[in-house]
């Protein structure tokens, strides 16, 4: 028997645009007493494993020659660096491309986290080398790191994703009320982030609401719309049939849902970038905007950029990526407050893991382990780098290996657990959400206020 939420993790679903919604269950009476404040986090996911060496880097004299020493070709220079100033008064620079974001940085909507990654449980390097501590099975593997990113699970294939798994908590809390919108977006694909144990997520286009086209008022139309809409409700008595039109009927019908809400949503005053991460953010403003007319408190987005392999050309490349992602988060944070909700908001980085230290011979990098994260909004404690810095040296105390493979000082379930906590999830449930919380001291990171 194929379940529907397997049916959506095998199939690719994006052609009808939005897709699937929340199983109608649990509903608790929690709703009727009373409207809850609206949150959402935002994902934006960077495909390849972004290189947050060059993200950015230490500006103390004694940090910034071992950096020069060992990037070489690699090594930004320091004057190009937009310079960012810690509470501890330490001193980093931001990538130049970055600049966008300094501002909010000062300002403190700006936070970054040191050194984050996938771990079953806190390891030092000379538990890594003897091999007497677990790690996450196929680091360095890019569809491996990929899913334990979304999923959190380290030591094998997860089914479902951390962001479908709050998703379940919000349904199980009824947060959400009679609302039939899915709690969880993605503007980029199946996303596995998404999946939860009663939860699928719904899958749309930057275009927009899309429904079916080609009817109009006409007999033949009308027929054919009345024929269509029976072939979704036959019952064929076939798993993988039922649930391809079951994903179907829901996915237009939330699509219309959409629709209607947007049908009189004032344009966005804020100028979004041409680009396809723009077109992504853009979309998921939209969405925010008519939060009310969905009727919907708790909602997670899923969108993402690819091209972060940089095996080579990786000044010029990163460069470009960097570039697009500052003025799109820059352009988001400038539409939620424009839509009065930047306290609402939470927009997070994610990337499959980071990259050498020490470069390649083709003027690149290769797969690494623990990376720096951004994470913005009018709720972040920001101007401050939240975690450890790696030590930025080969072979030192954080490198798995000789090339600067930096041990992550901080898991991910650290990571998602603050957000989490900020958007709602109950300590009780953190531990359900993120399987290997447990083995951290620290749940709440502090990057995020309440």
């Amino acid at each position: 028997m194929l379940s529907r939420r397997n049916f959506l993790t095998c199939c690719s679903l994006a052609t009808f645009g939005l897709w699937s919604r929340f199983s109608r269950f649990e509903m608790m009476s929690a709703f009727a007493q009373g409207l809850y404040d609206y949150r959402a986090l935002v994902c934006v996911f960077l495909f390849g494993g972004n290189d947050g060496n060059n993200l950015v880097v230490p500006l103390s004299q004694s940090a910034y020659d071992s950096y020069t020493r060992v990037r070489g070709n690699l090594a930004l220079p320091a004057s190009s660096l937009v310079p960012i100033i810690t509470p501890a008064n330490t001193v980093y620079g931001l990538h130049p491309n970055l600049n966008a974001l300094a501002p909010l940085f000062n300002t403190g909507n700006l936070a970054i986290l040191a050194n984050v990654g996938t771990l079953v449980a806190p390891i030092t390097r000379t538990q890594y080398e003897s091999r007497s501590a677990p790690v996450p099975v196929n680091l360095f593997s890019h569809s491996d790191q990929q899913l334990q990113w979304q999923t959190s699970i380290t030591n094998g294939l997860g089914s479902t994703g951390w962001g479908g798994r709050i998703a379940d908590t919000v349904l199980k809390s009824g947060l959400n009320g009679p609302s039939s919108f899915p709690s969880f977006v993605s503007l980029s694909g199946n996303a596995m982030q998404g999946i939860g144990n009663h939860t699928d997520p719904g899958i749309f286009t930057t275009a927009g609401p899309v429904g079916l086209s080609g009817f109009n008022s006409g007999g033949a139309a009308r027929a054919r719309h009345e024929a269509f809409q029976q072939i979704l409700a036959f019952d064929s008595g076939l798993s993988l049939v039922q649930a391809a039109n079951s994903t179907v009927s829901n996915g237009l019908s939330d699509s219309a849902t959409l629709a209607k809400a947007m049908a009189g949503a004032p344009a966005l005053r804020t100028i979004f970038p041409k680009t396809t991460l723009a077109a992504q953010l853009e979309e998921v403003a939209k969405v925010i905007q008519v939060r009310n007319e969905l009727g919907i408190h708790r909602q997670i987005f899923f969108c993402s950029l690819g091209g972060f392999d940089t095996h080579s050309n990786q000044i010029n490349d990163q460069a470009s990526l960097l570039a697009q992602l500052g003025a799109c988060l820059a352009a988001f944070f400038e539409a939620t407050l424009e839509l009065g909700i930047s306290d609402s908001v939470t927009t997070f980085t994610e990337s499959d893991f980071g990259r050498t230290f020490q470069p390649n011979s083709n003027r690149g990098t290769d797969h690494a382990w623990g990376n720096h994260h951004l994470i913005l909004g009018g709720k972040v404690s920001g101007g401050d780098i939240y975690g450890t810095f790696p030590q930025l040296e080969l072979s030192g105390p954080d490198d798995a290996d000789n090339r600067g493979r930096w041990i992550p000082t901080t898991s991910l379930d650290q990571y998602g657990a603050t957000l989490a906590s900020w958007f709602g999830v109950s300590n009780s449930d953190l531990i359900s959400v993120f399987p290997n919380l447990s083995q951290f001291d620290r749940i709440n990171l502090g990057f995020l206020k309440t």
